[in-house]
């Protein structure tokens, strides 16, 4: 294993930890919104991920930018899904009127 590539899992490894803490000190109340504005965040995870994967050359380096880009494309993917039914709950309802 490379220096180079310690490194990359290394700070892989780091984020994963401190991205699961951030979280979870999130209060349920804000969780919804603080997904709603990460979007734009998790593109660029996407769009880093993709750049990336102009350096990898071997089989581990193509398992993890695989990786990279399913967990990005996933966030991006749940984020837009848990705004549409955030945004859904504020769309006023359409009532039926019974002739009165």
């Amino acid at each position: 294993m490379s220096a180079g590539l310690l490194a990359d899992l290394s700070v892989f490894v780091l984020s994963l930890l401190v991205g699961f803490e951030v979280i979870s000190k999130v209060p349920t109340t804000l969780h919804t919104p603080l997904m709603s504005a990460a979007n734009a965040i998790h593109g660029i995870v996407l769009a880093g991920a993709l750049l990336i994967a102009l350096t990898a050359h071997d089989l581990t380096g193509y398992v993890i930018l695989f990786v990279a880009t399913a967990f990005a494309a996933a966030n991006v993917v749940g984020g837009y899904a848990v705004t549409d039914r955030m945004l859904h709950m504020f769309r006023p309802q359409m009532r039926k009127e019974t002739g009165k």
